[in-house]
């Protein structure tokens, strides 16, 4: 599957919340569809469809020990989804960076303008338009 490809399934697969708690579950340790099911207000097949669309993304892998089909988490494609993420956190912390020098700079050109028209010897413009 190509790198984009694989990208959107694990996206995909991640949009579910029921997922990310199987997900969560298998951080800690290896487990049967009888022990995910156990925890959630879902049937056991549903779980199995569950775990289908995560191997499909490879974020699990399966293996029978014995009767027993465990699933086990594959963390590289979170990694994969984790570094495309982190381009966009650096772009954004960035263009926040930036914002804020901004945002500092109006303001102290703000004080500056405040203090001269409070500065006595600075003339007041309106003033002087009344004047003439």
């Amino acid at each position: 599957m190509a790198a984009t490809d694989q990208l959107s399934a694990v996206f995909s697969a991640l949009a579910d919340p029921t997922r990310r708690a199987i997900l969560a579950e298998l951080a800690d340790r290896d487990a049967t569809v009888t022990e995910l099911a156990a925890p959630l207000p879902i049937s056991m097949p549903a779980v199995s469809r569950h775990l289908k669309v995560l191997e499909g993304a490879a974020l699990i892998s399966r293996r029978r020990l014995g009767k027993w089909r465990a699933s086990r988490l594959e963390a590289a494609p979170l990694r994969d989804a984790a570094d495309w993420i982190e381009r966009y956190r650096r772009f954004w912390d960035s263009s926040l960076t930036r914002l804020d020098a901004h945002l500092a700079a109006v303001q102290a050109a703000g004080r500056e303008t405040e203090g001269m028209a409070q500065d006595p010897s600075v003339p007041d413009n309106k003033v002087l338009d009344k004047e003439l």
